[in-house]
């Protein structure tokens, strides 16, 4: 590596660190692995996640690539000097009892429980979950990890009340009905005083879909017009699949990812203006947040606080990155 190109690296992770800045104590409990554990999550990955049609041959290489890194160790760095911090700072980690619906490969389940937080993850895709398995082995964690639909947690955990519960990049995947079954269930098997987090769910009232279509106005389609215009859509493994508009198809459409809002908590819990929102990442942020973006996405946020005032501005961002405490 060269000289400038060592100063820009430089430059990059001082930009990170300002943006981002982690607590040492948080830092301390980060766990590290070698090359080796490392590459065995990347087989787990390549055997288990990566089938069926999320398998190699259906990516161009580059967009595999990026798949891969992704799961591989920057959704776990997110999570570590985003996600984390933010979580910590609203109610502590260590020792908090945490069920994470929809814990995907692992990457967040470690950030957490790395920290002390004692974990129940669940998700329904039997792959992800074994990779989850061996990543938590790897990284000698002891976190409790099932294949459950959010649908089904009330009979699940009937005798259990959880400090918080955390929507991980998961509502966006779930129909209609499993987004209020689950959102109800989980108010009701959350502690008084516990928070209900969703995070990374990309928000249906902003003006572009960069979650799934990569497309302006997407979130705003009904759900068949929106399968008849993924083919517009200049992602791979997207706009070729959905031509054959029937309930399997449909089913498959829905999970690959659909706009959430305050309306789906307005009817599963209570009217948005009534939820004692504690933080949203927005506002944890503050001025570093705002740095992240552009002057359209500043407008367009205020246009919509504007628009629907009293209820709180994180539910205008274009992803729901939100902790809600019950009362």
């Amino acid at each position: 590596m060269n000289i400038k190109k060592l100063v820009s690296e430089r430059m990059k992770g001082l930009v990170r660190e300002f943006l981002h800045p982690v607590p040492k104590r948080l830092r301390r409990n980060q766990i590290k692995i070698d090359n080796f554990s490392l590459n065995a999550i990347k087989k787990s990955i390549e055997v288990n996640y990566h089938a069926g049609w999320k398998s190699k041959n259906a990516y161009l290489k580059e967009m595999y690539e990026k798949d891969l890194k992704a799961h591989l160790y920057e959704r776990l760095e997110i999570g570590r000097k985003r996600i984390v911090p933010w979580l910590d700072n609203a109610k502590g980690l260590e020792n908090s009892s945490i069920l994470e619906i929809g814990c995907g490969t692992g990457s967040s389940t470690v950030a957490l429980a790395e920290q002390g937080a004692k974990v129940i993850g669940i998700d329904i895709d039997e792959g992800a979950l074994q990779v989850a398995k061996d990543r938590c082995k790897i990284y000698g964690l002891e976190v409790e990890l099932m294949m459950l639909n959010a649908t089904n947690i009330s009979n699940t955990f009937l005798d259990a009340k959880f400090d918080s519960i955390i929507f991980f990049a998961c509502i966006e995947h779930m129909t209609i009905e499993e987004r209020l079954t689950a959102l109800k269930s989980a108010w009701d098997i959350l502690r008084t005083g516990g928070l209900l987090v969703i995070i990374e769910t990309p928000n249906r009232l902003w003006y572009f879909d960069d979650h799934t279509s990569q497309l302006p106005f997407f979130h705003w389609l009904p759900n068949e017009l929106a399968f008849k215009y993924s083919r517009f859509s200049a992602r791979e493994n997207f706009r070729e699949l959905y031509r054959q508009y029937d309930a399997t198809s449909k089913k498959h459409f829905l999970r690959r990812g659909r706009g959430v809002s305050f309306h789906e908590l307005d009817i599963a819990i209570k009217p948005a203006s009534d939820l004692r929102v504690v933080s949203s990442l927005s506002t944890f942020e503050g001025v570093r947040y705002r740095l992240g973006r552009s002057k359209l996405e500043r407008r367009f946020k205020s246009i919509l606080r504007s628009i629907y005032p009293g209820i709180h501005e994180g539910f205008f961002d274009s992803n729901l990155d939100l902790i809600i405490e019950k009362d």
